[in-house]
Parts: C-alpha cells; sequence; structure tokens
C-alpha cells in the first residue's frame, strides 16, 4: 500500500511546477470566515444553487453569460417567491428565452428554494453552512444531496466553493493525487471513500494548519 506523503511534500512538488513556493502561495485562496459566510442572503445561496445546477453537463460560458437572465427571469432567486411557483410561472419559464429552458432543472428552483426556507428551522442556509466544520466537509455534502434538488456531486463542491466555504472539490487533478496518495483507487463516489478522503484532508490540515480550500488546491497544482 501507497503510503501518504505529508503536506509538506505535496506542497514542494506543486511549488516546483509552479514557479517556487513563493508564487504557488499566491494562487491559493482562503475561504470566507464564518461570521462572513453567515451574513450572506438566503437569495443569494439559492442563485448560486441554481448556478450550480444548469452548469452541470453544460457549458458554464454560457449559464455566466445567461445568469443576469435568470436572476431576472427567477425574481432574483428570492426563496418565497420561487418556492411557491405556480404552474403558469413554470410554464412561463419554459418559454423564457432569457434562461436555458430545462424543466428538470427549472423544477430545481422551487425545490432548492424550498429546501433553503426548510433551513429557517435550523438558524438559516447562511449559519448552517458557515457553522459546519470542515473536518466533516462530507457530512455537510450529504445534506445538501439528501435535502436539496440535484445537489450532489461535484455540484454542491462547486457551489459551496465559489460562495467561499471551506470546502475540497473533486476534480480531475485532485482525484488524481489523491489517487497517487493511496488514499483511494478511483473516482470517489461511495461513502466509504469520501470518508477516507476527509480523513486525508484533516490529516493534511493537521499537519499544516492550512484550509480545506487550500489544500485542495495544492493537491490539484501538484499534477
Amino acid at each position: 500500500m501507497v503510503k501518504m506523503r505529508s503536506f509538506d511534500e505535496i506542497f514542494d512538488i506543486a511549488a516546483k511546477r509552479h514557479g517556487g513556493a513563493d508564487a504557488l502561495e499566491a494562487k491559493l485562496e482562503s475561504p470566507k470566515s464564518a461570521k462572513d459566510l453567515s451574513v450572506i442572503p438566503e437569495d443569494r445561496w439559492l442563485s448560486m444553487f441554481t448556478k450550480g445546477v444548469f452548469q452541470a453537463g453544460f457549458n458554464w460560458k454560457v449559464i455566466e453569460n445567461k445568469w443576469d437572465g435568470f436572476e431576472a427571469a427567477f425574481d432574483g432567486f428570492d426563496p418565497g417567491r420561487c418556492a411557491f411557483m405556480d404552474d403558469e410561472k413554470f410554464d412561463a419559464l419554459l418559454r423564457d428565452t432569457r434562461i436555458v429552458r430545462n424543466g428538470r432543472k427549472i423544477a430545481t428552483v422551487r425545490d432548492n428554494a424550498s429546501f433553503v426556507l426548510g433551513l429557517r428551522d435550523r438558524g438559516g442556509v447562511a449559519k448552517l453552512i458557515a457553522d459546519w466544520p470542515s473536518t466533516d466537509f462530507i457530512g455537510l455534502l450529504d445534506l445538501l444531496k439528501k435535502e436539496g434538488s440535484y445537489l450532489g456531486g461535484t455540484t454542491a463542491q462547486y457551489t459551496l466553493r465559489f460562495m467561499g466555504k471551506d470546502s475540497f472539490v473533486m476534480g480531475r487533478d485532485v482525484v488524481a493525487r489523491l489517487i497517487a496518495e493511496g488514499v483511494i483507487d478511483k473516482n470517489p463516489t461511495s461513502k466509504t471513500a469520501m470518508k477516507a478522503v476527509q480523513s486525508a484532508f484533516n490529516t493534511w490540515m493537521d499537519q499544516s494548519g492550512r484550509s480545506l480550500t487550500e489544500i485542495s488546491r495544492t493537491l490539484a497544482m501538484s499534477l
């Protein structure tokens, strides 16, 4: 079995590939603080959930270019208005050229708006995500997958990263590095594999004092 390298060893590999330690450091972004995350309005979370869903399996640039149209079509992603979208509104969206007219994905806006509203009983979506410990990031991913709509896999990972939550993203290069370190043997889809991934990241956090975000980026740049 391959012995997992220390974070410092992986950092050195990445640094050699990206012009040295200082150059690599300049490319590592830090996550937002829990305080900053906790005050992000509900509509911004629903907006990013929706963007993640629509980008999945689609050209990201097309979605980005249309995003002002999405914001207008979905009433600024106001959770109350989106959660109680009636059939007339839904049918109008299916004809709305400002957005990508995918019925299944349009339906996720209504479902995820209800999800966001339901989280008010647990302190609200912003506080719940802000306070979720990095050492159990997979638990947060599991919650989004089970209670949200189309928020499984890397969709949730990218969404949380873009919002500034401390996170890892199982992109191709990160997965390849985890395989090289003997953490997993293929793209992690099972709970057992994701637990192994979380354990590895927790070890590297303990060793380095760095965030999941910084570690994830370092792994990606080590190949």
